[in-house]
């Protein structure tokens, strides 16, 4: 089921109404809307909610969906920051105080080759809301700072603003562990 007729064919069919279509369109997105809901959720829960939602919402809208405008996975994945975005902007997630993060200074030339990926997500993930937002959609997402404001009711500014510290924030988490790291085995 790779080729996008067998795919279009399957989205017909949950367009149809076909909720065994649907379950396979499901089966075969879950893992990767997952991620993204991860990226923007707190925790592991929320970010299931998240997927929840983003599956109630291409189920609904589901007819809107074109295949001569795009890939289903990119559609989804737009439905899914859509979900985040507006539970983040409905709680007022995103409004950040002063962290110790703008005060710090990134040294380490090398920390991100000392890194995992895994490591590197995890910080992410610590990061405030607004931060990793932002974060998210402008580094990872490839949202401009125009879009993101828009998006999350935010001035330009605020956008450029908050990715400084969030950036800041990462290397000074990079710079800690980098010292951990050297502790250990130097």
């Amino acid at each position: 089921m790779n080729s996008p007729d067998a795919e279009n064919k399957l989205i017909e069919a949950v367009k149809g109404g076909s909720q065994a279509a649907f379950e396979q369109l499901y089966k075969r997105y879950k893992t990767n809307l997952f991620v993204v809901c991860l990226r923007y959720a707190k925790d592991r829960s929320t970010a299931e909610d998240y997927l929840q939602d983003t599956f109630v919402k291409v189920y609904k809208n589901i007819e809107q969906f074109d295949p001569d405008k795009g890939l289903f996975e990119f559609w989804a994945r737009r439905i899914a920051i859509n979900v985040c975005l507006e539970d983040i902007r409905s709680k007022k997630l995103y409004t950040l105080s002063i962290s110790r993060a703008e005060h710090m200074e990134f040294n380490e030339s090398d920390a991100l080759s000392k890194m995992s990926t895994r490591e590197l997500l995890d910080m992410i993930k610590t990061m405030p809301v607004g931060y990793r937002t932002v974060f998210n959609l402008y580094v990872i997402d490839g949202f401009s700072h125009k879009e993101i404001a828009e998006r999350m009711g935010i001035a330009v500014g605020t956008s450029k603003s908050q990715l400084l510290k969030a950036r800041k924030y990462l290397q000074g988490l990079i710079t800690e562990q980098v010292k951990v790291l050297n502790q250990n085995h130097g």
